[in-house]
């Protein structure tokens, strides 16, 4: 007999729910059934679900503290999407796992190292018997967007790293929907954290290997943005190899690349369109003087909602056990790409002090 699809809910009703979350999950309907959709207000939540009936006719909306009880105590509801103001984000994922709910929620995976270490102790004791532990993913699109999937193997190739460069001319203007968002604005680190995590994300999966220390400088120079707005950043692998992290929140000429040069080749990924899709732009240098380019359109927010519900699916099979969950999102990854950024805007505070990133 077929498995039903799993059930699930969203919490929260903001921009990125109702522009990548609803779009994605109707691309992918065969696989879940969105049973609700909660906000702390009624007519956001109205507002989500309507979008969302278009696919899901039968979706409820949920608000208040009411809503949020009848969702916890719902034995149907498996899973839950939380996509909330990062400030909140962890206190609700903990409250959903306690329930015995599975968890995907939005990046960043917390906002301070001391946040980070609390909610993994919290997470590891919630649950007298191990097997029983529900799954607990960080939605970071960025390790399933084919372009770094592929990226990563080319990385394989060529040879001994030499160098890194990671060059991020963000466009976080006025015309940006997120621009006025005033939870990032009232949030330690600001844009640079929130944006960030991505970009390192995609620093570490092109990379295989994690960022031992790192020296930053920060500055605040666009007034119209919470501070800081850039940062300049050298880091080191632990594989030995050294690199450049330099991000500026807004600029006027928007550019996303990694580079890594190794003994025998260069790997670059680029942000680009081709015919009106975007996503990244793979080249591969060769040590002939070869160049070998492929354009990878954006999948990842599609691709990780799938292994989400396919390892959630798999949990369900198991009659509680624990299943090994799909690794790129597990919260430490999460974690990890925060406790880069960290180090990075405490070494900025520290006017370029060395700082080692914590591990988890």
């Amino acid at each position: 007999m077929a498995q039903n699809p799993p059930q699930i809910a969203i919490i929260g009703a903001g921009i990125f729910v109702k522009s990548q979350y609803l779009p994605r999950l109707a691309e992918i309907s065969e696989l879940v059934v969105l049973k609700a959709i909660w906000s702390r207000s009624e007519k956001s939540s109205r507002e989500a679900a309507d979008i969302a009936r278009k696919v899901f006719p039968n979706v409820e909306c949920k608000w208040g503290d009411d809503g949020l009880d009848e969702i916890i105590s719902d034995p149907d509801i498996v899973a839950v999407v939380v996509a909330l103001a990062a400030q909140f984000q962890v206190d609700m994922s903990l409250k959903l796992l306690k329930a015995g709910k599975h968890v995907l929620q939005e990046k960043p995976a917390g906002a301070s190292i001391s946040e980070l270490e609390t909610a993994l102790t919290c997470y590891n004791s919630l649950y007298n018997n191990p097997s029983a532990q529900k799954i607990w993913a960080v939605a970071e699109n960025y390790r399933f967007e084919p372009a770094f999937v592929e990226s990563r193997k080319l990385v394989s190739e060529i040879g001994d790293m030499m160098s890194v460069q990671v060059i991020i001319e963000g466009s976080m203007n006025s015309s940006n929907p997120y621009f006025s968002s005033s939870w990032r604005r009232n949030f330690t680190g600001g844009f640079i954290l929130d944006m960030g995590v991505h970009y390192i994300a995609g620093l570490r999966m092109l990379v295989g290997c994690e960022v031992a220390s790192v020296s930053a400088m920060t500055s605040h120079v666009d007034t119209t943005l919470p501070p800081p707005d850039t940062i300049s950043a050298l880091f080191q692998l632990e594989n030995g190899c050294s690199g450049v992290f330099v991000m500026l929140v807004s600029s006027k000429s928007p550019k996303i690349i990694w580079r890594v040069v190794g003994l025998s080749g260069t790997v670059q990924v680029e942000r680009g369109n081709k015919d009106g899709q975007h996503g990244y732009v793979v080249t591969l240098f060769t040590a002939n003087k070869e160049t070998k380019s492929t354009f990878y359109p954006f999948s990842g927010v599609t691709e990780e909602l799938k292994a989400f519900l396919s390892d959630i699916s798999r949990a369900s099979l198991q009659n509680g056990n624990k299943i090994e969950a799909e690794a790129r999102c597990s919260y430490v990854e999460g974690a990890l790409d925060v406790a880069v950024l960290d180090a990075m805007l405490e070494s900025g505070v520290k006017q370029g002090a060395f700082v080692k990133v914590k591990k988890f």
